[in-house]
């Protein structure tokens, strides 16, 4: 295989937009200390991914790093259609020297996401990148057209390979504490020299797509000055408040608003770390086109203690008569009127006793050589895991930890509950991959049935990540209609890769296209399936 760059291409009337990535290490500075990076197409951060609603995204990666590799779309849907999802549960990895064509539909969504490599902490090392998916000319959004969009990928960030943190974690180490952060792969050295992330017109209003894209930390970003008026959390148009700074946990995007109409000079857009007992910040600048003075070295504070972002969380809400991706108001689906069918409580937990190992019910997660759905779709599941090792409950020990595939079977379209227990001391945050959930509620202590009273059953956000406090629960809703092996993970690095993770099986009784896509023809096979024949396809 030839490593060579290629251009995105885009075919106009039809509904499809493709994209050739060409994976490679190269040499970054993200804390200003050059270190092997993760590059897409020669660039750190990757390439944006730019689409619209329904459009059918195609991305051809080759792999040129002498490891096997992975890409996630973070926040995507992906319906029917789990096999491009791109986590180990669902795909066998591009081998070193070969490509694989990702081939999904970004059906009804629209919003700020991102995508990174989910394979053997690779994320560490970079290979992440902007996902953005416009609204469809004939559906409204709920504010003006901006004068211009920016990307904001801020996280924090290790001058160790990830080979190296990846050699801790194996030997039952932690990869402990960050470096720093990086404002898209870079921060402002403060001394005059540095040139404008972004420029803004006098008077105009701006568009900025921010997510974390780090490890472990929660960050607060703010603009000095300026504020912030909330527009859309993960895929959801938000009632429109204005904050002076916003809590993004790992994981988490938001889209805000910024208005350049502060006196005409430089300025300094902040990312500072959040619960954590050291304190590190990048900043870069943003400069008005008629700017007369540099940026004041004077940063605006970030906010102190978890119960002020406890409270920033509480104050999102869904804009019930914003049309969604679809004409229909986001506020016609009336979730908090739909009988709960299984609740499922989730601890995590961290045990010493074999390694380092983190774990949810006290289950340690291990990805088998044979991805969980390839396993499951050719009827060999039982040679490769067992469903439901996990229960329900919280067991009574949390520290008694088993390592093994961790999947939970789940009842096509039945509405679900699910809650997060922290009995930790430091914050967690969680994805669920091929949904969007309603964050109903987070709360201090313990949850009991009685804490339903406290749900949020009119306007929560639904969203694809949620973070949870130490010492607290969170709760989310959502129904399982969407047939597929979805990994619902902790968005912290370290975490997941020693464990805190599962998947849930969504099978369609039908075996119907209805439902769920075929094996696609591409498919990489590996594991006990690599030489098997394949299964009858599914039909109408």
């Amino acid at each position: 295989m030839v490593c060579l760059l290629a251009a995105a291409g885009v075919q106009g009337e039809d509904p499809y937009v493709y994209y050739t990535w060409n994976v490679t290490y190269g040499t970054i500075a993200p804390l200003g200390v050059p270190q092997q990076g993760i590059l897409i197409n020669g660039q750190f951060p990757g390439p944006e991914i730019n689409c619209t609603s329904n459009n059918n995204i195609v991305v051809n990666v080759f792999n040129c790093l002498d490891e096997p590799v992975l890409f996630t779309w973070h926040g995507i849907q992906h319906r029917k259609n789990s096999w491009q999802e791109g986590t180990p549960g669902t795909s066998c990895p591009i081998a070193p020297g070969t490509n694989y064509t990702y081939h999904f539909q970004v059906k009804d969504q629209i919003g700020t996401f991102f995508y990174y490599p989910s394979t053997a902490l690779h994320r560490a090392a970079g290979g992440f990148g902007g996902l953005r998916i416009f609204s469809r000319l004939l559906i409204p959004v709920p504010y003006a057209d901006p004068e211009d969009e920016y990307w904001v990928l801020m996280g924090d960030w290790y001058t160790k390979s990830h080979t190296i943190l990846r050699k801790f974690l194996d030997s039952g180490r932690s990869i402990g504490r960050p470096a720093g952060v990086h404002i898209n792969g870079k921060t402002a050295k403060g001394d005059g020299s540095d040139e404008p992330l972004y420029t803004m017109k006098p008077g105009k209003t701006y568009k900025y797509r921010i997510c974390n894209v780090g490890l472990k930390d929660a960050l607060n970003f703010r603009i000095q000055g300026h504020p912030i008026m909330l527009v859309e959390t993960e895929g959801s148009h938000v009632v429109q408040n204005t904050y002076d700074s916003l809590d993004v946990h790992v994981g988490q995007c938001f889209t805000v608003l910024v208005t350049a109409n502060k006196d005409p000079k430089d300025y300094y857009m902040v990312a500072s770390t959040r619960f954590t007992k050291y304190d590190y910040t990048a900043k870069a600048i943003i400069r008005y086109t008629n700017s007369a003075a540099p940026a004041s070295p004077e940063l605006p504070p970030a906010p102190v203690g978890w119960a002020w972002s406890l409270n920033q969380f509480r104050s999102f809400r869904w804009n019930l008569t914003a049309s969604a991706a679809r004409p229909n108001p986001q506020g016609s689906y009336h979730y908090g009127q739909i009988n709960i069918t299984r609740t499922i409580k989730l601890a995590n937990s961290v045990s010493r006793v074999q390694g380092l190992r983190y774990a949810i019910n006290a289950v340690s997660h291990i990805d088998p050589e044979t991805p969980l759905k390839l396993a499951e779709y050719y009827g060999v599941a039982d040679k490769v895991f067992k469903y439901n090792t996990i229960s329900d409950e919280p067991p009574v020990d949390l520290n008694s930890i088993i390592k093994v595939p961790n999947v939970i079977n789940a009842t096509f379209r039945n509405f679900i509950e699910i809650i997060f227990e922290n009995h930790g001391k430091t914050v967690q945050s969680y994805n669920l991959d091929g949904y969007s959930f309603f964050a109903v509620a987070i709360e201090p202590g313990r949850w009991s049935p009685l804490k339903r009273k406290n749900y949020n059953l009119l306007d929560a956000v639904s969203r694809h990540t949620i973070q949870v406090f130490p010492k607290s629960w969170a709760a989310i809703m959502l129904t399982f209609d969407n047939a597929g092996m979805w990994n619902l993970r902790s968005e912290h690095a370290e975490n997941r890769y020693l464990g805190q993770q599962l998947y849930i099986s969504v099978l369609s009784p039908e075996r119907s296209l209805r439902d769920e896509y075929n094996l696609p023809d591409s498919q990489l096979l590996c594991g006990i399936v690599k030489d098997l024949p394949r299964p009858p396809p599914y039909s109408m």
